[in-house]
């Protein structure tokens, strides 16, 4: 009896999370909905209210879908639409309170990729070391600095 062995590398994410819009951010896209309403009002309260809840919960939906994934996979960091291989990332840096506030502004570096969401206080920064690569640093918004940076930390190895 012969076994068989999966050669296929542990493809499970390390680290994955949704960068979703804030509660009011997403409350103050669903007043539009009342707004149409009051538009449609003159051809029927019923239509009107049946496309205010439709916008609202489209525009809801949208916001939700569209928001981006940042995610350490294998040796592979995503960020958005952007991914790199770990092998060409230096430390990453947790940072949050002031220190990612300056991360952010003053500090964000000119020749960077950047990841930013309003309202997400953490703040990964990794430099690139890659030669090749015109991007000196990735900045990334995150909830769990520590995990993201921890988790980079593992997929170089």
């Amino acid at each position: 009896m012969r076994l068989m062995q999966n050669p296929a590398t542990d493809a499970r994410p390390h680290y994955r999370e949704r960068l979703a819009p804030s509660l009011w951010l997403l409350v103050t896209v669903a007043v539009a909905g009342p707004m149409v309403s009051l538009v449609f009002v003159p051809v029927g309260s019923t239509v009107a209210l049946i496309l205010g809840a439709a916008v609202s919960a489209l525009l809801v939906f949208a916001f939700i879908a569209a928001t981006p994934i940042v995610s350490v996979e294998g040796t592979t960091l995503r960020a958005g639409r952007a991914h790199i291989d770990a092998k060409f990332l230096g430390e990453p840096v947790a940072l949050s309170g002031e220190e990612a506030r300056q991360a952010r502004g003053p500090g964000l570096p000119a020749r960077g990729w950047h990841l930013i969401r309003g309202g997400i206080d953490g703040i990964v920064v990794v430099p690139n070391l890659d030669q090749d690569d015109p991007v000196d640093a990735w900045t990334i918004s995150t909830r769990t600095p520590d995990r993201l940076a921890a988790a980079i930390r593992a997929a170089q190895g």
